[in-house]
């Protein structure tokens, strides 16, 4: 079955893979494969089609070409990353599960199978089968429309377009990390971006607000950031990295852009946090789920405003467990319509609550920016971004911890 199809997966294009998919899971007694993908705000799984009209369901299978995540079998398999059987046996004794589809650690939706097999071995097949059919789909959905078109429920704006396409995976984690981050308005982003990225122990971790909410907000925060990826690669520490990002919008803009941002690196050695202070909001450490404090450091100046105040790199020495949470003001700022703000205290006791939950660090960051946007009555005023990072220690010959919090697949025998 994966020999098949990794063979035939090299020139299979997007809307021909459901098809691949069902021949060759079919040499194991996999049939009926369906493949549903995630939307972009993670609320509904849509059916990808095999026959490149992804708007409509096949109803002489009986298949449903949107599935809700909240309040559903499905939707609980996606969110906790289990696989599940569905709620009844199928017809001929044969069963439905649910198989969550994870690349590394990023949900991309969930397979769901029939077979009349249901014992440990069958439940490796399925498993081995989602993440072979994950690492093909990530590998076409870069320049596929359809999977564009498929996993969106509404126009996207251009400056949307550019920052969802920049940005990196919401969702990370090794044997030292586990990062998620989310963000919302996602089909009208304007000035808000995140990123991260490892070279070798160390993980750079920063957050961006450009000022306005227009797409040459957008246009702000992607140059920022790109600066930002260029002089990291070249060597450049945290306080050069300001200054180099200011200098180039200073030289695109004048000044009449900015960006805030925080420019930090988590060395996963010894757990010590360093960062920059760009005219941002603080970030805030959690630990042991149970209290919270802000990371005080004195702020520099926004970047692009040219004001030549000092940039001061500051230090925290982490604890295994601790949850680093960088965000933007839309989160804390969405008011009520009656005029309340969502407010700092509301947010950290939303992460601390579902921490205390078990609830995988990419599940409640979704539930998180969910609940922002219903604060707000659906109609968020500015973006609000988060991005958070849990320094899990060391544990070096496993993926250990970082599998449950990450909301990976149970592994059968485990």
């Amino acid at each position: 079955m994966l020999t098949g199809l990794l063979e035939a997966s090299g020139l299979t294009p997007l809307e021909s893979v459901p098809e691949a998919v069902a021949a060759h899971a079919a040499a194991a007694g996999f049939d009926g494969v369906l493949i549903y993908l995630a939307d972009v705000q993670r609320c509904v799984l849509r059916l990808l089609a095999g026959t490149g009209s992804n708007a409509a369901p096949r109803e002489e299978a009986g298949d449903v070409a949107e599935l809700r995540i909240e309040g559903t079998v499905p939707g609980r398999a996606y969110q906790y990353g289990q696989l599940l059987p569905a709620a009844e046996k199928h017809r001929d004794d044969g069963y439905l599960w649910w198989v969550p589809l994870v690349n590394g650690t990023e949900r991309i939706g969930l397979l769901r199978i029939r077979t009349s097999r249901g014992d440990d071995h069958a439940r490796r097949d399925m498993q081995h089968l989602s993440t072979l059919v994950a690492l093909i789909i990530v590998s076409k959905r870069g320049h596929s429309d359809s999977h564009a078109r498929l996993v969106r429920t509404e126009a996207m704006n251009v400056a949307a377009e550019m920052q969802w396409h920049l940005m990196p995976p919401r969702t990370y984690a090794d044997s030292r990390v586990v990062i998620a981050a989310s963000m919302e308005p996602a089909y009208q982003i304007s000035g808000d971006a995140y990123d991260y990225a490892t070279a070798g122990d160390v993980v750079h971790l920063s957050i961006f607000d450009a000022m306005g909410h227009d797409t040459a907000a957008g246009l702000t925060a992607n140059l920022a950031m790109g600066a930002c990826r260029n002089h990291r690669r070249q060597g450049a520490g945290l306080t050069e990295l300001g200054e180099a990002i200011e200098e180039v919008l200073l030289e695109q803009f004048g000044r009449s852009r900015y960006a805030t941002g925080i420019l930090a690196e988590l060395d996963t050695r010894t757990g010590v946090l360093s960062w920059v202070n760009r005219g941002h909001h603080p970030p805030v450490i959690i630990r042991g789920g149970r209290w919270t404090t802000q990371l005080n450091c004195q702020p520099a100046h926004p970047m692009g405003t040219g004001l030549g105040l000092k940039s001061v790199l500051c230090r925290e020495q982490l604890e295994p467990g601790d949850r680093i949470v960088f965000y933007t003001d839309g989160i804390t700022e969405a008011r009520s319509p009656a005029g309340r703000e969502f407010g700092l205290t509301r947010f950290t006791d939303f992460l601390i609550r579902h921490h205390a939950d078990n609830l995988p660090v990419p599940e409640t960051l979704r539930r998180l920016v969910h609940a922002v946007v219903d604060y707000h009555h659906g109609q968020l005023q500015d973006d609000a971004a988060v991005l958070l990072c849990e320094w899990l220690g060391s544990y070096p010959d496993d993926l250990g911890p970082a599998a449950a919090l990450a909301g990976l697949p149970d592994r059968p025998g485990k």
